[in-house]
């Protein structure tokens, strides 16, 4: 067993699993924290690295491309302290971090471990079901459905649609985007009929809108894993596996891609007949989504 342990956490590697486990001390980020330990088989790993520095050291662990739901939701967009493959090291901890690399090397050469992208997911992701509460709404995901409940300070619009809900067979795929306290983020989650609407996340009936806690906004991206790893894996969409950590979205045939704009249009007429939205709001929403189309 090769094991070392920090503040931020531990890692220990037994020759065929490297268990990383969140430190409890109060530095550790909200999302290391509930997204919990996570058990990375050999065959995920691509490669482990130390990096020394002159206070502190950094070790940093490499999954192979589409071994893990959370790289690919998160598009490596983790803020460095909430990534739970790079750990803070120690000075005087040097030699064991160089040894936990060291052995984790061995097992890769010995096991003869692969170096390209993997052909499905070789880490679960998060368990379900999964709710989160974000400056935008909740959402919620039991393994078959997404759920938005809006807040009160959602965008009227959304208000008054009501829930969300959508079948995760209905989903092609999710956008993620951290809120970096200087720049909102969002959680879009695209479907056949939505792929071309692009309409702004504080707008968009199928988003979260994050602006608000940058550390409550950031567990959102234990639903976009928890759903990414329920979608088709990226190499059974495509011919060749993508770079981009977003899949690619199908191009709808014109007279489909017609009829979700006319369906969108009336969606918006009726909401501003209904005295829902003012002039204004149905003029400024009815351009963003013929911009989107």
């Amino acid at each position: 067993m090769a094991e070392i342990i920090q503040r931020d956490g531990s890692w220990a590697f037994d020759g065929s699993t490297l268990r990383i486990t969140p430190g409890l001390h109060r530095s550790v980020p909200l999302f290391r924290q509930t997204y919990g330990e996570v058990a990375v088989p050999l065959e995920a790993i691509s490669g482990i690295v130390y990096e020394p520095e002159r206070k502190r050291g950094r070790l940093r662990l490499r999954l192979r491309e589409g071994a893990d739901p959370l790289l690919q939701a998160t598009g490596g967009r983790l803020p460095e302290a909430a990534d739970p493959y790079k750990l803070t090291v120690d000075i005087d901890r040097a030699g064991v971090a160089e040894y936990v690399a060291e052995e984790i090397r061995r097992g890769l050469l010995l096991d003869q471990i692969p170096k390209e992208p993997a052909k499905t997911y070789l880490l679960p992701g998060p368990p379900v079901p999964v709710s989160v509460r974000s400056s935008d709404g909740t959402v919620s995901f039991d393994g078959a459905r997404v759920r938005i409940d809006w807040s009160d300070t959602s965008d009227r619009v959304k208000r008054a649609t009501g829930p969300r809900i959508i079948a995760v067979d209905d989903l092609m795929q999710v956008e993620w985007l951290p809120n970096s306290g200087y720049e909102d983020g969002f959680l879009r989650f695209v479907t056949r009929e939505t792929a071309f609407s692009k309409l702004p996340p504080e707008k968009d009936p199928y988003a979260l809108d994050l602006w608000g806690s940058t550390r409550r906004d950031l567990l959102t991206a234990l639903v976009a894993t928890a759903v990414t790893a329920r979608l088709p894996h990226p190499s059974t969409r495509h011919g060749d596996y993508l770079d981009s950590p977003q899949l690619t979205a199908a191009v709808p045939p014109a007279a489909d891609h017609h009829d979700v704009l006319l369906r969108r249009l009336r969606e918006l007429g009726e909401l501003h007949r209904d005295g829902v939205l003012t002039d204004e709001e149905f003029a400024a929403t009815k351009a963003a989504v013929l911009r989107g189309f």
